[in-house]
Formats: C-alpha cells, sequence, structure tokens
C-alpha cells in the first residue's frame, strides 16, 4: 500500500448504477476497496429500487483524502457515473450531472417489462449516446456485457467497467489495486478471468 494519493476534487462524487443482477454491488465494493487500499477515505450509500425485477441500483462512493463524508451524494454533485445498463446512465444524470461529470456507460440494454411487454418505449442507442454526450463533459462507450459473454459470464461486464475506470485517470487507482482486492475476496480459480475481464476493460477505455 503506498502513501495517501491526491483526488481531483475532493471529495471525489462517484455513482455506480444499473439494474437488479447486474454486480452493482459488488463493482462499489470493489472500487472503493482498491481506493482504501491508496490510503483514502471511502463511504458508500446504496439504494435498491426493485432489483429482484431488474429495477434500478444505485451506490454511492464519496472518497477524500482527509474526511469523513455522508453517504448521499447531493443532487447535481457527482464527479464520475459508471453505469452498466445505458438508460440507468441518463437517469442517474439527469438527477446527478453537471457539465464537469464524466460518464462510462454499458451498452447493452437491460429492457424493463413495460419494454418486453410494448407498453413502454426504449430509446436507441444512438438517442442514449447523443443525451449523455449532452449531459457531461467527457463519456466512454463500452461493449462491456458482449465482452463478459465471451469471458462466459455476462456479470463480468461490471469488473470490465471498473477496468475501463482505472484507464481513464479519473481516480488514483491500477491494475496492482484491483489485483491485490479480488485475490483477498475471491477464490483463487476466479481471479485469472477477473484480471483478464479488468484488462480488456482497460484496453477500451483508452482505445
Amino acid at each position: 500500500m503506498g502513501a495517501k494519493q491526491k483526488l481531483q476534487k475532493d471529495p471525489y462524487n462517484i455513482i455506480i448504477t444499473g439494474v437488479g443482477g447486474q454486480g452493482n454491488v459488488m463493482a462499489s465494493r470493489v472500487l472503493s476497496n482498491m481506493l482504501v487500499r491508496k490510503g483514502l477515505r471511502v463511504t458508500i450509500g446504496e439504494t435498491f429500487g426493485m432489483s429482484q425485477r431488474g429495477g434500478s441500483v444505485m451506490s454511492h462512493i464519496r472518497v477524500s483524502s482527509a474526511s469523513q463524508w455522508s453517504p448521499q451524494i447531493p443532487r447535481g454533485k457527482a464527479d464520475l457515473i459508471v453505469a452498466l445498463e445505458p438508460v440507468e446512465a441518463i437517469r442517474v444524470l439527469e438527477a446527478y450531472g453537471n457539465p464537469a461529470v464524466k460518464v462510462l456507460t454499458n451498452t447493452r440494454a437491460v429492457f424493463p417489462i413495460g419494454v418486453i411487454t410494448g407498453e413502454q418505449p426504449y430509446p436507441t442507442s444512438k438517442e442514449i449516446e447523443g443525451a449523455v454526450r449532452l449531459l457531461s463533459q467527457s463519456a466512454w462507450f463500452l461493449d462491456a456485457t458482449d465482452e463478459a459473454v465471451k469471458l462466459g459470464n455476462p456479470i463480468l461486464s461490471n469488473i470490465i467497467m471498473i477496468g475501463a475506470v482505472a484507464a481513464t485517470g479519473a481516480l488514483p487507482v491500477d491494475r496492482e489495486d484491483f489485483q491485490d482486492v479480488i485475490a483477498r475476496t475471491l477464490p483463487p480459480d476466479k481471479l485469472a478471468v477477473n484480471l483478464q475481464a479488468f484488462d480488456i476493460g482497460m484496453k477500451k477505455a483508452v482505445s
């Protein structure tokens, strides 16, 4: 563990959002532990919609080099949004976005029941990308679920997204931090594929 790292802003406010079953909570814990490894103070707050039915799941992560902050990020004050589902990115941006926010979005949609039954519309990928770019300073769009499926488990899209976060340089975390964290939280037979997922995310965010 190295010396305490400096943040671009203090506190630095991160929201990881998705729907039930996408591994949102695991992603928030992994990223938070990576930041703690850097000597930073981290507070996590989680909100759940109807997560068992694919409802919204959102984790608030507040990071500071000096202070402990309340777990709830104020409206309009997110610095980084990581969306495991594309429409969730727009939903969070509307409430917590601002002109300086950065956004990473998984491009694979998870359709709610209303869309599947034809009762509700779902925006096109072009509409989603246009809205995200309009509402953010910087945006990355990754086919994380497609890559995770190639690895044999679609839930690895959450780790691909964490790798992408590391590659953006928005936070002082790297592959070594990730490897250390998952080595302490996952069984040995899961390490290699998780490292592979993290590396895919890093490459996609800088390509």
